[in-house]
């Protein structure tokens, strides 16, 4: 496994690509989350307007001048903001990328940016959010709903069932063009802290994702599709059922790349840890409880070793 997780190169593989509308689409996520921990999602919904609205919002942005988007820089400790990825700080290595994070109400950074047309960005942002807290519901119903997990097993999901009140990041991503792209990397592999991870990436390949039996898989742009990817705390929460898939991002030599992620997790106080439905005798809980913040302080300390440093 180690030498195929230091490969450079690619497997011929492909992640599995799910048309939403599909009737057997619980079975089909379920198996993909099982198998692979992500895939790719068509007739998710998202106008295309809108992913468009946020694909010119992201051009925008990292198009501005480097003294502009310093002025919305992210501070020493903070979240929010201009900056380089903040896993960068765990490899010797530059990575060849910028980002820029967004929690709660953009207006005071973009207000930095765009001093005269913020709002319009204000308002992409707001629909981009709401759109994707609807569809990061579905999708985890889809997920545990193939385990057999109901809405009465997850009283945190609300009294709706909608995980209402469960919060979010925005991460947009800019993967310059790279003159040595073999010799740099755009983003290390990594796994996401979130119970899960909806990316939106604009007509450049860059993204790869690992599976163990198989290495570094690249997943194509399939024009107005999404990616999505489970998290480390759905890996928790379904008992290590679901793989929190290792993903990495590489660099071109010939056109720049934009990506945005939406980051979804949990309420700020809820425990998270092994459903009961998914615990017996012969599988007893393989992680404690935890909430997310707690989690975030291990990733920040551990990185990648997270999981197994908190596993039972």
């Amino acid at each position: 496994m180690n030498d195929l997780l230091f490969s450079a190169s690619a497997s011929d593989e492909t992640l599995p690509l799910i048309d939403l509308s599909d009737p057997h689409v619980a079975t089909l996520v379920g198996h993909a989350c099982t198998t692979w921990g992500a895939f790719q999602i068509t007739n998710h919904g998202v106008p295309s307007r809108l992913l468009d609205d946020i694909e010119f919002l992201t051009g925008s942005l990292f198009r501005l001048p480097v003294q502009r988007k310093l002025k919305a820089a992210r501070s020493e400790n903070g979240v929010s903001g201009y900056g380089v990825a903040r896993i960068a700080s765990f490899f010797n290595k530059k990575m060849w990328s910028e980002g820029f994070t967004v929690i709660g109400s953009p207006l005071h950074d973009f207000r930095k940016l765009w001093p005269s047309h913020h709002l319009k960005y204000c308002e992409i942002i707001e629909e981009y959010e709401e759109h994707m807290q609807k569809l990061a519901a579905k999708l985890m119903w889809f997920a545990l709903g193939s385990l057999g997990v109901e809405e009465k097993d997850i009283q945190w999901a609300g009294p709706n069932s909608d995980f209402q009140g469960t919060q979010a990041a925005i991460q947009l991503n800019h993967y310059p063009k790279c003159p040595e792209p073999d010799r740099a990397m755009g983003l290390a592999a990594h796994t996401d802290s979130t119970l899960m991870t909806i990316l939106y990436q604009n007509n450049t390949a860059g993204l790869q994702v690992f599976r163990d039996d198989v290495g570094w898989v690249t997943v194509p742009p399939v024009p107005g599709s999404l990616v999505v990817n489970v998290g480390d705390l759905l890996h928790i929460l379904t008992n290590g059922i679901f793989p929190s898939v290792l993903h990495r991002a590489r660099v071109n030599h010939v056109r720049s790349r934009f990506s945005m992620a939406y980051l979804w997790g949990p309420p700020s106080d809820i425990m998270i840890s092994p459903l009961p439905k998914l615990v017996d005798p012969l599988q007893s809980p393989l992680y404690p409880s935890l909430t997310w913040k707690q989690y975030l302080a291990t990733k920040a300390t551990h990185f990648n070793q997270s999981l197994s440093i908190i596993r039972n």
